[in-house]
């Protein structure tokens, strides 16, 4: 089973519906997904609340995987493609936080990972885990969160976010390209 936050981008609920369902269902594996801008609101945390509880799980995996980017990337890819404007990196860009160095801290197992040719084994390390884990997955803020079809309006705003001076252009337009290719 799954649950997600809602169409509205609703950020931080990821850890504390992990938490809930792990606590309903001690003994089953548990898996949440979040970006950096919810971890920093919420989840590091709920980190806080997985370190005091897991020892008392039937089944003490729960894997958090962060995909830190440094960006409220949603927020970014919204204003770019629904309004046409430039990111404002003084409201969007976060500060930087090892998600897995405070996770360690905590007795959680935390893990980076920055190479895609990585994820497999470091999935099956997480999920055979004798503890939690926090996969820290350093990814490009600069790929487009493009649905598989846009309408001409989004392509013209985004067109036009790269023209107004958005700060990404250049690494937009390359990783737009490569993912055409792709």
């Amino acid at each position: 089973m799954g649950s997600l936050s809602g169409g509205l981008a609703t950020m931080g609920p990821a850890i504390p519906y992990a938490l809930t369902a792990k606590m309903t269902h001690p003994s089953r594996p548990v898996v949440a997904l979040l970006g950096d801008g919810a971890m920093q609101m919420l989840g590091i945390n709920g980190l806080i609340t997985i370190a005091r509880e897991w020892r008392r799980w039937a089944d003490p995996r729960l894997v958090v995987m962060v995909l830190n980017n440094g960006d409220l990337n949603f927020v970014s890819w919204e204003q770019r493609v629904l309004e046409g404007n430039p990111k404002f990196p003084d409201s969007q860009d976060l500060p930087d936080f090892s998600y897995a160095g405070f996770a360690n801290l905590l007795g959680i197992r935390g893990i980076v990972v920055r190479d895609p040719g990585h994820v497999a084994s470091v999935w099956d390390e997480a999920i055979s885990a004798d503890r939690p884990v926090l996969i820290e997955a350093m990814v490009d803020p600069n790929v487009p969160l493009l649905p598989p079809h846009i309408s001409l309006e989004q392509a013209r705003n985004y067109l036009k976010a790269v023209l107004r001076g958005d700060p990404d252009a250049a690494a937009i337009v390359k990783a737009s390209i490569k993912e055409i290719l792709a």
